[in-house]
């Protein structure tokens, strides 16, 4: 629960992946809210789950190869250099704290949280959990940001969305050289963000 907490000082407030240029576009909306998170989490929470199970399984084994995998399934270069950053910060903060091996490279952040998991001997579904519902609560902290969302409505989506993430972190059938993900809208607005005239996030 320390690791999955938005407070973990990490950068992971800094990031919208594109939800910023939605909200600049009027694509997204408060009251539409609450299904996109929702299809985001079916299609890109599918997809990192599937890698951050991955990583809790092989622990070190295949790391370079299991990252540079999830990185060729990012096209949009914002989010994907935000996904490693967030990923390179959490493991040197999580070995600065409990120590054990490097497996060095660059990390994406759902695969070192796996490591994490497998590292404190966390049980795969519990992991894979957490990090899902540590995703959804970022991106809903950045739509609080963003658009006219008040806090008692923002934790009322989060609790909604519990029932899919608990189906996608059990979702242990995913073939990781299967797993996709299609957000061509999420991706073009992570493509698009670097041109917003202002800007609240990196990415």
């Amino acid at each position: 629960m320390h690791l999955a907490d938005s407070a973990l000082p990490i950068g992971s407030a800094a990031h919208s992946f594109g939800l910023e240029s939605l909200v600049a576009e009027e694509l997204l909306t408060v009251d539409a809210l609450g299904g996109f998170l929702h299809d985001c989490l079916e299609e890109s929470g599918m997809l990192e789950g599937a890698f951050c199970r991955a990583a809790h399984n092989t622990g070190a084994a295949r790391w370079t190869e299991l990252n540079e995998l999830l990185s060729a399934r990012k096209p949009a270069r914002e989010s994907r250099l935000a996904g490693l950053a967030l990923g390179r910060r959490f493991m040197q903060l999580f070995l600065a704290m409990e120590g054990g091996y490097d497996p060095g490279g660059e990390p994406h952040y759902c695969t070192a949280f796996g490591y994490a998991g497998r590292a404190l001997g966390i049980e795969e579904a519990v992991t894979v959990s957490a990090y899902l519902h540590q995703s959804m609560s970022a991106l809903i902290s950045a739509c609080q940001r963003l658009l006219p969302l008040g806090q008692q409505r923002a934790a009322r989506l989060l609790w909604d969305l519990k029932p899919a993430i608990v189906e996608a972190a059990r979702a242990n059938h995913v073939e990781l050289h299967a797993a996709g993900s299609f957000t061509p809208l999420v991706e073009m607005a992570s493509m698009r963000h670097v041109a917003l005239a202002t800007r609240l996030f990196i990415s």
